[in-house]
């Protein structure tokens, strides 16, 4: 196996890891459907508008990387919803599985392009598939901190 293939394997792994802090899953494991839509005081957002902006942010990221007719998504309202809730269960359940569909075909995505991450993406201005990966990994990962900090201000975190 080729070193590219392991560095590759290495970064997909990234996409969901928990390695020095909680990932999405557990840091939305359990949150009651009535705290979703809770914005803690002074601070601007609540987990759903959390949720709903990874769930976007990563969507275009591998939309970027992926599509050579992408067209770039309106900063930014449409990264963000448009109420602090979810509008019922569907719709958390059904963003929730966006994510975990798209952590899945971005971790495909890096392993079936392993020997060329490191090129520039065509339709892009200089971005490599490696950058890319590398925001989405990191984005995620400072908005799970905040799903974190938004639960323990609202009373609904528990480390264990």
């Amino acid at each position: 196996m080729a070193m590219h293939d392991e560095w590759a394997k290495i970064v997909a792994s990234s996409l969901d890891w928990e390695q020095a802090h909680a990932n999405f899953d557990k840091a939305i494991a359990d949150l009651p459907p009535g705290l979703r839509g809770k914005r803690p005081d002074n601070f601007p957002h609540s987990t759903w508008e959390l949720v709903f902006h990874i769930d976007v942010t990563q969507h275009d990221l591998l939309e970027f990387s992926r599509n050579p007719h992408y067209e770039e998504i309106k900063w930014p309202d449409e990264y963000w919803p448009k109420n602090p809730a979810p509008a019922n269960d569907t719709a958390w359940d059904d963003c929730i599985a966006r994510i975990r569909r798209d952590v899945a075909e971005f971790k495909q995505f890096a392993v079936d392009n392993a020997s060329k991450l490191g090129e520039k993406i065509p339709h892009g201005t200089g971005q490599t598939y490696l950058r890319t990966i590398i925001v989405s990994v990191d984005h995620t990962a400072y908005h799970v901190g905040q799903i974190i900090a938004v639960r323990r201000l609202i009373n609904a975190w528990s480390a264990s």
